[in-house]
């Protein structure tokens, strides 16, 4: 596997902005971007992590990305390589951040080797091609032992933590412990809430940026009913209809138009008039697909649940995703047969990352209910994309989901994620109250508009590199 692979991201125009942005946001956005882009003058932003397609951190980057090319900042995005016992421990630190001991392995001298090593190689790649003065962003576990190789190459280095648990046990410390002596020499430690920030790092170097969703992206951008169905009916997950209207727009504007179809677990498929409950997900244990079967199953009458995630042969960093669709796929086929007709697994193809963008956008906006019932998150940026579109969120008060949803007010959150009987009396009550269920929809975009939206967080990391410039 080749040490970096260049992320090819094109200049989007930030001028998009001033459709969706109040005025004052607007102002204090144009005035950030001309102020960072005097300081930083000819000098690059790098944004490195594990994989381009798949997860909440590739989501991010391709519009921030995008957007500050768009503003004339030169930012790049690359992704380090990596083997089969590299992403063997990554996977490890992930869940053990969370508070989960995942696969029992431990972190230790060997885990350190297989760690250090496809590291060594991927830091010394990126410091041939890192100019001194130049901003290097690591992104989560997979790159923090490249710190102290860019920061000998002259580099300003901001180590990015995107998950992370509100209260940490001794398992989420023993992670700390394995990552911190590669983290302790970058220049900022960016955390998504303050829970997070870890203990032992100096405080003045902690920064605190919420993620954010790209309201024009093939994703979250307008899609009107009729495309709605029949991207669903391209992709396989709707029954019957015309495959021609299935059109969208990638991100430079040029129309394109769902081809592929999502590989679907289901005993018939979804009638166009089914009220669906979605969840889309990565296949990973911590956002308990099990349990999403299970309490729906067990809780929730005649409506349909579409738990949706990628193709698990297209997400180069997960080498769980296999195991844990397979364990969905056996939940779903013990149940008895009348619920087990309403649950409907669907794998997503991965091929075009833009396509799949727009199915998922289609799923959510045709779903009536939307769900993240995750044991463990550090922010959820499903929850944010469903609440652009007007959808009412059933989530867990974890992490930064909480952040998000206004319980009540523009969603429903769940004070315990493994209370199924909970879970399925949050579901009945927006699916039988539909007035209510499109009073807190409504709430829920007017939220994502106010604090989620790329715009905010591209502000905030332009901030950090002119303070740190």
């Amino acid at each position: 596997m080749p040490m970096l692979e260049h992320v090819d991201i094109p200049p989007v125009d930030p001028e998009l902005f001033r459709s969706v942005l109040s005025p004052a946001r607007l102002e204090a956005f144009e005035a950030g971007v001309r102020s960072a882009r005097s300081v930083l003058g000819e000098r690059s932003v790098w944004n490195v992590n594990s994989t381009a397609r798949g997860g909440g951190v590739a989501e991010l980057l391709r519009p921030l990305v995008g957007y500050a090319r768009g503003a004339g900042v030169d930012a790049r995005w690359v992704v380090i390589g990596g083997d089969a016992p590299f992403f063997a421990v990554t996977k490890r630190i992930h869940n053990r951040l969370h508070g989960s001991e995942g696969d029992g392995e431990p972190l230790d001298d060997a885990a350190r080797r297989a760690y250090e090593a496809p590291l060594a190689a991927s830091a010394e790649a990126l410091a041939a091609l890192v100019r001194p003065g130049d901003v290097v962003i690591l992104h989560d576990p997979q790159t923090a032992g490249m710190t102290a190789a860019l920061k000998a190459a002259g580099a300003t280095v901001v180590w990015r933590c995107h998950i992370g648990l509100d209260v940490p046990n001794t398992t989420a410390r023993a992670a700390w412990d394995f990552l911190r002596p590669y983290v302790l020499e970058a220049d900022a430690y960016v955390f998504s809430r303050r829970a997070f920030a870890w203990e032992g790092l100096d405080t003045e170097r902690v920064h605190l940026i919420a993620p954010s969703i790209d309201a024009f992206a093939p994703k979250n951008q307008d899609l009107d009913a009729d495309t709605v169905a029949a991207v669903l009916r391209a992709a396989g997950i709707v029954a019957d209809g015309d495959r021609a209207a299935a059109t969208y727009h990638r991100q430079d504007g040029t129309p394109a138009r769902v081809e592929r179809a999502a590989a679907m677990i289901e005993d018939a498929p979804l009638r166009p008039d089914d009220a669906v409950v979605l969840q889309v997900s990565r296949w990973d244990a911590l956002k308990d697909p099990l349990g999403v079967i299970e309490g729906f199953a067990a809780h929730v009458p005649g409506a349909h649940l579409v738990y949706a995630g990628p193709a698990v042969d297209a997400v180069s960093d997960d080498p769980e995703g296999e195991l844990v669709l397979r364990e969905a796929i056996a939940a779903r086929a013990a149940l008895p047969a009348e619920p087990r007709a309403r649950v409907h697994l669907a794998a997503l193809p991965m091929d075009d990352p833009e396509e799949n963008a727009t199915i998922v956008n289609a799923l959510q906006r045709h779903a009536r209910v939307v769900v993240q019932k995750s044991l463990a998150e550090g922010f959820g940026l499903t929850v944010a994309e469903a609440m652009w579109k007007g959808r009412p969120v059933v989530a867990s008060r974890i992490g930064g989901i909480q952040d998000q949803i206004a319980d009540g007010e523009s969603g429903v959150l769940l004070d315990d994620p493994h209370d199924l009987e909970a879970y399925g009396a949050a579901l009945r009550g927006l699916l039988e109250e539909p007035a209510a269920a499109e009073r807190i929809g409504a709430q829920a975009r007017e939220r994502v508009r106010d604090e989620f939206l790329s715009a905010r967080s591209l502000l905030q990391y332009l901030e950090l590199i002119r303070a740190l410039a």
